[in-house]
């Protein structure tokens, strides 16, 4: 895309808020806690799909995140 393409899509969305010198006055840098490294035993067609694409252990992690998300604003209902 170029950048005439990307304000255009920019534009169009609806989720997108922009900022202002006042959001960027309480704004603050989070870093993330670092990952632990750990063995996991997956089904070999699961983690062959998995790995079709480059990041695969950052989608697992992103899809065990929101299952437990998920579960927890479950419990609190």
């Amino acid at each position: 895309m170029d950048d005439r393409q990307v304000r255009r899509a920019i534009a169009g969305d609806q989720q997108i808020r922009p900022t202002d010198a006042e959001f960027w006055k309480r704004a603050r840098v989070v870093i993330p806690s670092a990952k632990q490294t750990i063995t996991i035993r997956l089904d070999a067609d699961l983690l062959e799909w998995l790995r079709k694409e480059k990041g695969y252990q950052t989608r697992i992690n992103s899809v065990l995140r929101t299952f437990m998300d998920a579960s927890l604003t479950g419990r609190r209902a």
